[in-house]
């Protein structure tokens, strides 16, 4: 039997104020998106904000559906819809806020499974790492450089 040691570093900033220009700007229209979310549900809104590599921001947010499945997560939402509507162009940065409308949300809220996968997805269709900024409503942010250290054994095409 041989043992496998998986290794992730995080940047973890005290606030948004603390993140780079750039990243700072793209959580600030995650924030904006993430008000008009349509969560009558589960009451917890999510935001997401793409910088693509030629200077567009794709904003998203969670959209719910009486029929659960049926719903589509903020991250999924606009990574979507930047590579229907920018299909060769490279996602560079994602930014997501997450919170519940019930209580605020001071600890970092990574992005679920699902949206993990689509992550690793477009990471390996442009060969390059999406850096993921993270938080709740307020608190801390975390950085990622890659999916890769929130999914570090991901499901890819190499197994299909």
């Amino acid at each position: 039997m041989k043992s496998i040691i998986i290794e992730t570093k995080f940047k973890v900033f005290e606030d948004e104020t603390e993140l780079p220009k750039d990243a700072f700007g793209l959580m600030q229209k995650a924030k904006s998106i993430r008000l008009k979310a349509y969560a009558p549900y589960s009451n917890f809104k999510v935001g997401a904000a793409l910088l693509l590599d030629n200077g567009k921001i794709i904003t998203g947010n969670n959209q719910e559906n009486a029929a659960y499945p049926s719903g589509l997560c903020a991250e999924r939402s606009a990574i979507f819809y930047a590579g229907s509507q920018h299909p060769e162009t490279k996602i560079l940065a994602i930014a997501i806020i997450a919170g519940s409308i019930n209580k605020t949300t001071t600890h970092p809220i990574p992005p679920c499974g699902a949206c993990r996968q689509a992550i690793s997805e477009y990471e390996i269709k442009q060969n390059a790492p999406i850096e993921i900024y993270f938080m709740g409503e307020t608190g801390k942010v975390v950085k990622s450089n890659s999916i890769e250290d929130l999914l570090p054994f991901g499901f890819d095409k190499s197994f299909l």
